[in-house]
């Protein structure tokens, strides 16, 4: 009995540590392309810290708050202004949905911060003459 007992936590260990193992692989994968895709360098840093630090990515914040170009801040700012009061809850709104809008704005303004800083550590390596 007891030999039988113990095979059985052998066994099921084993399932347990390969599917741990493959598991980190996925993961380690996951986030090698989440690097890629946000382009690496100190500019895909600040991303991906965004998109972990809102729960979204730059292109559902667009999605959500129905903007093409960040850059058109009258748009997005009048889209996020309707978004956010359609979805009161004093109005009969979800929480949810606002809770939503309301993070897809903080990722955008989130993004356009970090294009800023890019841009002017670009124009402070130029200036000063390459890198150091």
């Amino acid at each position: 009995m007891a030999k039988y007992l113990a095979q059985i936590i052998l066994a099921g260990t084993q399932v347990v540590g390969r599917a741990f193992a493959r598991a980190v692989k996925q993961e380690y994968a996951a986030s090698q392309q989440a690097a890629k895709n946000a382009g690496g360098g100190r500019h895909g840093a600040r991303k991906a810290a965004a998109d972990t630090v809102s729960g979204m990515t730059l292109q559902e914040a667009k999605q959500v708050l129905n903007v093409a170009d960040i850059n058109d801040t009258e748009a997005l700012l009048k889209n996020y202004q309707h978004l956010f009061d359609v979805n009161d809850k004093s109005k009969g709104g979800s929480l949810y949905l606002q809770s939503k809008v309301f993070r897809a704005k903080e990722r955008i303004d989130m993004e356009i911060q970090n294009l800023k800083t890019t841009q002017s550590e670009k124009a402070r390596k130029s200036s000063s003459g390459g890198p150091s």
